[in-house]
């Protein structure tokens, strides 16, 4: 008995259509996660490479804030103050590290719209409506957070290098000073990310408005004591730059969630859900 191999039809199994709430195999989630991942990647290598061009206007924008702290000194008192490199390889490794960091700015809508994209599945349909209001927020956020704290910085650098003795040099490595100043922008740039984190925690269920409401004290407290370690100097006015616009964000961002949920809470009214049933059940959560 022969068979005609070339008239066999092979059967598939057919591929199953997408689910309409967006839920994924592990697998599924796994090659989505390395979509992303390759994306954002890619994106910040680009900007590497565009922060590698442009170094030299980089290095100037990032030592302008210190040069205006000697200027102002100097219309005071006498100060010897510069940067210098105090190995050979430094120049080297600085500019791959502001290149680096230039990459990650310049790429920040990319990688944190993959982010976005990552999770949204996870999401029910209306809620996916905020994405373009997330992609609208989230970049131009980190982006202001960083010219907040580079206009805060020659405050900063002006009340630390005051505390230079009368008569005693003051050189500082360029390594050390960018890495610091570096550190701090991206410091603000994070920071100005509170209320897209906690629209985001309330939108998965993790976060409700009724635990923000009664943690809203200690969160501004908190954020005050955040802003006085991380700006650079002790003077009230650094750390206000930084901690008002913080408490300001974050009452905009519980408003929001506010919001949010009563549209939540309309919706499973409307799907004849009871709310007393899902209401004890946070609160045991939060006890």
């Amino acid at each position: 008995m022969s068979l005609s191999l070339g008239r066999m039809k092979v059967r598939r199994t057919p591929k199953p259509p997408p689910d309409p709430e967006g839920r994924m195999a592990l697998v599924e989630h796994l090659r989505e996660l390395r979509s992303r991942l390759f994306k954002a990647v890619g994106a910040m290598v680009i900007g590497g490479i565009l922060g590698w061009i442009f170094y030299s206007q980089l290095f100037d924008l990032l030592k302008h804030p210190l040069d205006d702290a000697i200027a102002n000194l100097n219309a005071k008192r006498a100060l010897d103050a510069k940067l210098t490199f105090n190995n050979v390889a430094g120049p080297l490794m600085m500019q791959l590290k502001v290149s680096l960091i230039a990459g990650l700015v310049l790429s920040s809508p990319v990688w944190l719209y993959q982010l976005w994209a990552f999770i949204v599945p996870g999401l029910h349909r209306n809620e996916r409506k905020w994405t373009m209001v997330f992609m609208g927020s989230a970049a131009p956020l980190f982006i202001g957070g960083i010219l907040v704290g580079y206009l805060a910085l020659p405050k900063g650098l002006n009340v630390l290098i005051d505390f230079t003795p009368i008569g005693v040099a003051n050189y500082a490595s360029v390594d050390v000073y960018l890495s610091f100043v570096l550190r701090l922008l991206l410091v603000f740039g994070v920071a100005f990310e509170i209320p897209v984190f906690v629209v985001l925690l309330n939108l998965v269920g993790i976060l409700s408005v009724a635990r923000l409401s009664r943690m809203r004290a200690w969160i501004i407290f908190g954020i005050f004591v955040f802003a006085a370690i991380a700006t650079p100097s002790t003077d009230p006015i650094t750390m206000l730059l930084l901690a008002a616009p913080m408490t300001v964000l974050f009452l905009l961002s519980e408003l929001i969630a506010r919001f949010t949920e009563r549209r939540r809470r309309a919706r499973l009214i409307a799907q004849g859900i009871d709310l007393d049933d899902i209401e004890r059940a946070g609160r045991l959560d939060d006890d």
